[in-house]
């Protein structure tokens, strides 16, 4: 199994097909692995959710969120890949997914169903795609091609679902690196749209619990706090390299009409998506 050097993850935003993504081309070149965080354009969906609304527990149409699933597959030529798609709880809860049998797919399907924050796939033309609206979309992606896609809120950041991802795929493979540490360090780490520090006000308690778990250097202020900062933090204790996590860099709250956002749009809205797969 090949585990050369990742290049250096990148992030920019272009078009596929109709669709507004921001991805990682080179990873997609050497690796076969496609990372893609969406945006609001494309789709059929209508009002509060246009257009590319990628949520079924939103409100809206069950037909259109169908048809804006498949117009992303089709987009990025996986039309024919097995979607997993989670129900988010804003939990710590991994689902892994080590075959692509229609077993164990539909499996990983039910778990997922029940509640999960993270997938965890280890195989080709196997999807998972996670929503949000805020919150924090993090990808993590191995030189052997597996990855983790993670929904991590305020709640998730606190409780490590990142990392709890991360440690999902470094029993998996760890032994291919030599040992945690070096597995770790040669991983990538993109970091999606999300609600910035600038419009992330907590309360009191929240803020105190952000800086005692991970340092001054995630608070902004003395009422806002630094998401993408703190995931960096608790990430790097587990041995990921700094210099391989990428942010895009964009606000969903301040950041244009380009992403949903939760808080901007008062609570009712749709969800923009990150989506991972890997073809051989």
């Amino acid at each position: 199994m090949n585990v050369s050097n990742l290049p250096l993850p990148t992030l920019s935003a272009r078009l596929a097909g109709t669709l507004d993504i921001i991805t990682d081309d080179a990873l997609a070149r050497t690796t076969g692995v496609r990372v893609a965080f969406t945006g609001t354009s494309g789709g059929v969906s209508e009002g509060p959710y246009a257009s590319l609304n990628l949520a079924t527990h939103v409100g809206d149409s069950f037909a259109a969120v169908e048809e804006n699933r498949r117009r992303l597959l089709h987009a990025l030529d996986a039309s024919d890949v097995e979607l997993v798609v989670p129900n988010q709880v804003h939990g710590t809860n991994v689902v892994s997914i080590e075959s692509r049998s229609t077993t164990v797919v539909e499996r990983a399907r039910v778990d997922a169903e029940r509640g999960a924050d993270a997938l965890v796939v280890g195989v080709p033309d196997v999807a998972a795609l996670l929503c949000f609206a805020d919150c924090v979309p993090v990808v993590i992606v191995s030189p052997t091609g597996r990855f983790a896609v993670v929904h991590a809120g305020w709640r998730g950041v606190v409780g490590g679902v990142a990392e709890q991802a991360l440690e999902v795929m470094l029993e998996a493979e760890a032994s291919l690196f030599g040992g945690r540490e070096s597995a770790a360090a040669s991983y990538n780490v993109y970091i999606g749209p999300h609600i910035h520090a600038e419009c992330f006000e907590t309360g009191f308690d929240v803020h105190a619990r952000f800086v005692d778990l991970f340092g001054d250097q995630c608070a902004f202020d003395d009422r806002r706090i630094d998401l993408s900062k703190a995931l960096s933090v608790g990430l790097a204790r587990k041995g990921v390299d700094a210099c391989r996590i990428v942010d895009a860099g964009v606000c969903t709250v301040c950041g244009g009409q380009g992403h949903y956002s939760y808080r901007a749009s008062g609570g009712t809205c749709g969800r923009h998506g990150a989506l991972a797969f890997r073809r051989v």
